[in-house]
């Protein structure tokens, strides 16, 4: 049996990006039953994708709880995590011995400061300075005074940036210099997929991360030349099982990874810290961000995340 519920869950505080602000993180839930064993996934339908609740919902209604009458998306995500769980829990495994993986270890997750005026960015990278990695979102106007903020605010974190598809090929040439002056470490998605070409014909002095250019492995031929870093979401390949294959191509096509999420809670987290083992960025904030999540939840310790028990997931 297949049950799908709507959930929201508040955020710590109204996370902004360049396309909008959110104050909840809206999500769904999918419960599967068998022989008296319960599996589940959550995820985060995407308006960039054409994405709804009520779009994934139906997708998955009309799936008759079959992984593979979905595409990648949303959807797929959550019932092949759903039922991953339910396989592990009905043979008395954790997940990663079921799919014969290393039992995974605590991991350090990069903090994200969203988008708002320098000075408020100025101070939010202040509160959160003695983090090991920010991530900062970026992608308008007076991105350079955010820049300078948030450098002056947290002066000894690594920082990362993503400018959500925000930037021309102009404006990247621009910026790329300052940084590196900066000290930032990698940039996130700077062209709008699909009009990405022109990293291949610009200098690129600091890794450039591929995030709504690369979904699952069918993907990787077009990021060619253009990309250093694949940034692998649940949301985007479609669940645990293609995550781990994409992770595996990419690194395999000389890649380096990031594993990275939606704003949702613990429950998407956990499958996610399988894909996260030995990736060079893990950004799995999502909890972080929120006022309220599952029971129970993951545990950190700063930015330090742990592996989930298995009441939460796997």
């Amino acid at each position: 049996m297949m049950q799908i519920t709507r959930d929201s869950f508040r955020l710590a505080e109204v996370f902004t990006i360049s396309r909008g602000s959110r104050s909840e993180a809206q999500v769904l839930t999918v419960t599967v039953e068998r022989d008296g064993h319960t599996g589940r996934g959550e995820c985060v339908p995407y308006a960039r994708y054409g994405e709804t609740l009520d779009s994934v919902t139906e997708q998955l209604e009309a799936s008759g709880g079959e992984v593979s009458a979905l595409p990648a998306g949303a959807a797929r995500n959550a019932l092949d995590c759903a039922l991953i769980d339910l396989a592990a829990k009905s043979q008395g495994l954790r997940a990663w011995q079921l799919l014969e993986l290393d039992a995974p270890g605590p991991i350090t997750s990069a903090f994200t400061l969203s988008l708002d005026t320098p000075e408020k960015m100025r101070a939010s990278a202040a509160k959160n300075a003695t983090r090991p990695l920010l991530k900062i979102k970026l992608g308008t106007a007076d991105d350079m005074a955010r820049l300078e903020a948030v450098r002056a605010g947290a002066p000894n974190a690594a920082i990362i940036v993503d400018a959500n598809e925000g930037w021309t090929a102009d404006i990247y040439a621009d910026l790329a210099p300052h940084l590196l002056r900066l000290g930032v470490q990698m940039v996130e998605q700077p062209l709008p997929a699909g009009e990405d070409d022109m990293l291949a014909e610009i200098a690129r002095p600091l890794p450039v991360c591929a995030d709504e250019s690369c979904h699952d492995r069918a993907s990787l031929p077009d990021l060619k030349g253009k990309y250093d870093m694949v940034n692998i979401k649940l949301d985007k390949t479609g669940g645990l099982t293609e995550a781990l294959a994409l992770r595996d191509a990419a690194r395999a096509e000389g890649y380096t990874v990031m594993v990275g999420c939606m704003v949702g809670s613990s429950l998407a987290m956990a499958p996610a810290m399988l894909v996260a083992q030995g990736a060079e960025i893990v950004d799995l904030d999502g909890p972080l961000l929120l006022a309220e999540d599952r029971t129970p939840p993951l545990r950190f310790e700063g930015s330090t995340v742990h592996p989930p028990d298995a009441a939460l997931w796997g």
